[in-house]
């Protein structure tokens, strides 16, 4: 892996997800998305759940979470994403990673979202620590296993001339 290409990919990314127009017309209307889809799977069980924005909510009992950025899996997709770039693959191999990998991460992410809805309407404390502690760590977790599996699917043969070229010491 190339570490500069991962440092360089990160802070870029990281750099754009705060950008304010970036936030507002890209990572909120995406976390609408994702709470939007939230609610469409907890409605086959359970139809009093609705959501609204960047909100899931029982409408019912009230209570409601709210998806914040940083709780909406970009930050896990952008760590595989500076990973996979960084890493020495074609571009094709690169696109499946960050393909399948987006997946993952936010499906897991829907599982997470879910849990910490249910949780929080069950104990508001286990919910502080699920969100704070375990689902960070899982997330991130997720992240790291989609690069291990992405990379163990790479090719043997993939031409990969520019990289071979460097790794081989000029004398």
């Amino acid at each position: 892996m190339r570490i500069s290409w991962f440092i360089i990919v990160l802070v870029v990314l990281f750099t754009l997800e705060l950008v304010g127009p970036v936030r507002e017309y890209v990572i909120i209307p995406f976390t609408g998305l994702i709470a939007s889809v939230s609610a469409f799977v907890v409605q086959i069980f359970d139809p009093t759940v609705i959501a609204h924005g960047i909100v899931l909510q029982d409408s019912v009992s009230r209570i409601a979470v709210s998806i914040q950025p940083g709780c909406n899996g970009v930050e896990a997709m952008i760590c595989l994403t500076a990973a996979i770039v960084a890493f020495p693959a074609s571009w094709k191999s690169k696109f499946y990673g960050l393909f399948w990998g987006f997946i993952a991460i936010q499906a897991l992410n829907i599982v997470r979202i879910i849990s910490l809805f249910y949780l929080l309407q069950w104990n508001k404390e286990w919910f502080e620590w699920a969100h704070l502690y375990l689902w960070q760590a899982l997330i991130i977790l997720d992240a790291l296993i989609v690069f291990i599996i992405w990379v163990r699917m790479l090719p043997e043969d993939e031409d990969n001339d520019e990289d071979e070229q460097t790794l081989i010491p000029q004398t």
